[in-house]
């Protein structure tokens, strides 16, 4: 394999040593479908050596059965490992791969490019460091790329190489390559990419991958290869907020206690004075704990454990910075997310909010605009759908310590669970706080129906078995998230009005058929509590 270090032979010690102590650059590769985004990642690995034999072997045989280049070496089979996208040609899922230099390490992130699997392009992106946004010489800026482009402009990727594909394809055309160079810093000038840097190639045929083309004299960059090796990235790095997300406290005996985690932010060196977040308590830095010893001062992205001076009280979930530096505090805030579920957001509804090492649970006070990522046109909507992005204002159960994302991506970042199946349904960027207070008038029915997921009524059973059925449906409503209470016959109409208000289904057993105009009259000798929770859905009662 090509870059490899002759210390490998030599001395595996000193050469492990080396490298962990090179740069780490986390990229991904992104666009429209078929712009061969794993064709150019299995190129760069082809090229510069980093395939193995066995791996080199095994894909040229698969590449006459499920290869898109005839009986030639199709390099994108390195990527696209999952059946279902060798059989179809497409990425689906987001597929890893790492390979170093003898300068820096790789964390490569090949992105799928259809517009149904946007969420798993967000994710991939997420902790990069820079994209290759690649485009089709022979279609130029297309729907996907202005939306992947502005993905990555959300994310805060501050280093973009737009790759133009396909050269081969256009006879290696500069005016082609130019054309296309225009189009898209005509789009891009209105997103936040401060480094945006233009590359001819013909990932197929190898030009400008690794080695410079012989084809296309007239351009004199350096090949993909070189970019990656040599763009700077040490400058992206927030050193000037000291943030420190509390993960564990570190208790491994009587005289010691720590508390561990990562750095998000800024430099922490012994003796600092620190305040802990939401508490308030503040104290000094008495060491900087690692497994290979104490630090004088530690950075970010280190992971260490800090022990204090004072005893007090500090808990996985606490934020330790500087008191001349502090964050912002607030159960309010207005967020950017990317919303990755088939159930849509809906304002009002419970969700669980993980930030950092810290979860509280919210919801979604309203939705101040749904964005088009391809015109960056905004949009009002009650609700967000799969693969949309919004600007939210959210209602915290509790504060939490943030900072805006383009100041510090570790505090200005949140994913959005579901309560029921504790899934991750949405991932946040937060904007700042909310200015509209903590006062928005009173609940509405409407609030109701989306906290609760359901219209309030009441069900009036009778009948033989009638306290079963009630005891099943409330089990079931129960266990779905659904609100419900059983009452006896004595309850009056005015009781069940006034708990249907607070959003509360009612279960009534009665001993005869009398009941309210508007309540579900349901006889339990011919019903069963599925057949009650399915008509309840199909009617429209269960909304979520």
């Amino acid at each position: 394999m090509a870059h490899q270090s002759d210390l490998i032979a030599e001395d595996i010690h000193a050469y492990l040593a080396q490298h962990e102590r090179k740069e780490l650059l986390r990229f991904l590769t992104c666009g429209n479908v078929d712009d061969g985004k794993s064709t150019l990642i299995g190129r760069l690995l082809h090229d510069s050596k980093m395939i193995y034999e066995d791996q080199l072997a095994a894909i040229r045989k698969d590449s006459s059965k499920f290869g898109t280049t005839g009986d030639d070496f199709d390099p994108a089979l390195l990527m696209d490992g999952l059946q279902a996208e060798r059989e179809q040609g497409i990425t689906i899922d987001v597929a890893y791969r790492y390979f170093s230099t003898t300068r820096r390490k790789f964390i490569i992130a090949d992105t799928p490019g259809h517009e149904q699997y946007t969420r798993n392009m967000a994710t991939g992106a997420s902790t990069c460091d820079l994209a290759i946004i690649l485009i089709d010489a022979r279609h130029g800026v297309q729907t996907q790329t202005r939306r992947h482009s502005y993905i990555v402009s959300l994310l805060g990727i501050r280093h973009v190489i737009v790759a133009i594909n396909k050269m081969d394809l256009k006879d290696y055309s500069e005016a082609t390559f130019e054309a296309i160079k225009g189009d898209y810093l005509a789009f891009a000038q209105h997103l936040s990419i401060p480094d945006i840097r233009f590359l001819p190639l013909s990932a197929l045929k190898g030009d400008n991958v690794v080695n410079p083309s012989v084809h296309m004299p007239w351009f004199k960059g350096a090949p993909l290869m070189t970019l990656l090796d040599t763009i700077e990235i040490a400058d992206d790095q927030n050193f000037v907020n000291p943030r420190f997300p509390v993960q564990y406290v570190n208790r491994p005996n009587l005289d010691f206690r720590g508390y561990s985690g990562t750095l998000a932010a800024g430099i922490f060196r012994k003796g600092d004075p620190i305040t802990v977040l939401p508490s308030m308590k503040i104290s000094r830095i008495e060491s900087i704990v690692t497994y290979d010893g104490e630090l004088l001062e530690a950075f970010p992205p280190q992971s260490v454990t800090l022990t204090l001076e004072d005893e007090i009280d500090v808990s996985r979930g606490d934020l330790l910075v500087r008191p001349d530096d502090l964050p912002h505090l607030s159960s309010r805030l207005i967020a950017h997310v990317v919303w990755m579920a088939e159930a849509s957001l809906v304002p009002g509804r419970q969700y669980t909010i993980k930030h950092n090492t810290r979860t509280v649970t919210g919801s979604v006070a309203s939705i101040l605009h749904r964005i088009d990522v391809n015109t960056q046109a905004h949009h009002e909507v009650s609700e967000l759908h799969l693969n949309e992005i919004g600007l939210l204002e959210l209602s915290l159960a509790a504060p939490i310590a943030f900072d805006p994302y383009h100041v510090c991506k570790g505090t200005g970042s949140f994913i959005v669970i579901d309560r029921l199946t504790n899934v991750t349904i949405g991932a946040g960027m937060i904007v700042g706080e909310s200015d509209r207070g903590t006062q928005a008038g009173p609940v509405t029915t409407e609030e109701r129906v989306a906290r609760f997921g359901q219209k309030a009524i009441t069900l009036w059973v009778s009948g033989i078995g009638s306290e079963l059925l009630a005891s099943a449906l409330e089990r079931k409503l129960f266990d779905t998230g659904h609100p419900a209470i059983i009452l006896d016959h004595l309850a009056t109409e005015k009781i069940t009005d006034q708990i249907n208000r607070a959003g509360i289904i009612c279960i009534v057993i009665s001993d005869h058929n009398t009941a309210p105009a508007d309540a579900w009259i349901i006889r339990a000798d011919t019903s069963s509590a599925q057949q009650i929770f399915e008509d309840m859905k199909d009617r429209g009662v269960l909304t979520g």
